[in-house]
């Protein structure tokens, strides 16, 4: 169920894979759900509502919640949408509340094919990069609650796998009768 005005359609393959998500643990845990997985991986909607699992101690919804919810969607899409031959990670967030929720929220994640191609020409450049980008919940209205920031870091998986075994050697030289096998 689309929550945003978008060109972007969602095919059966797309509904099942957004069904499969709502039914994982972390997810159900948050008291949200993914409502809109478009089928190119370009465009996700959220929707998190005020409920016993969401409410917080003064009856609004909980940051927590909106951070949880909001926590793994930009990692996902951009492991779907750069493919096997990159790493992604997130690696911080933050968030801004502006008012406090009494209603059901909504966030609209949208990677452009754009924004693709820079990160890789960075990570090419580069081969590892940190990436920020927005989340908005906002009610029905189109009012903002709360501005988040996510921070993911993007590596070539070669690169990457590189790093972690020079960090495993370092390690091991670093421990006293300490022995690496390669």
């Amino acid at each position: 169920m689309k929550l945003f005005p978008t060109e972007k359609t969602e095919t059966l393959k797309a509904s099942l894979r957004r069904f499969l998500f709502n039914l994982y643990p972390a997810i159900r845990g948050t008291g949200g759900r993914f409502a809109f997985i478009s089928d190119d991986w370009h465009e996700v909607h959220t929707r998190l509502p005020l409920n016993l699992r969401t409410r917080n101690y003064v009856g609004t919804i909980f940051g927590g919640s909106m951070m949880a919810m909001a926590d793994p969607v930009y990692m996902v899409m951009l492991i779907n949408l750069l493919g096997p031959d990159y790493v992604v990670w997130d690696k911080a967030a933050s968030i801004r509340f502006v008012r406090p929720a009494r209603k059901t929220l909504r966030a609209r994640f949208v990677v452009q094919p754009e924004q693709l191609e820079a990160i890789r020409a960075e990570v090419a450049a580069r081969q590892e990069m940190e990436l920020v980008l927005p989340v908005y919940w906002e009610d029905q209205t189109g009012t903002l609650h709360a501005r988040l920031e996510k921070t993911l870091y993007i590596a070539s998986k070669s690169y990457y796998q590189q790093k972690q075994q020079n960090k495993k050697k370092q390690k091991a030289a670093e421990t006293p009768g300490a022995s690496y096998n390669s």
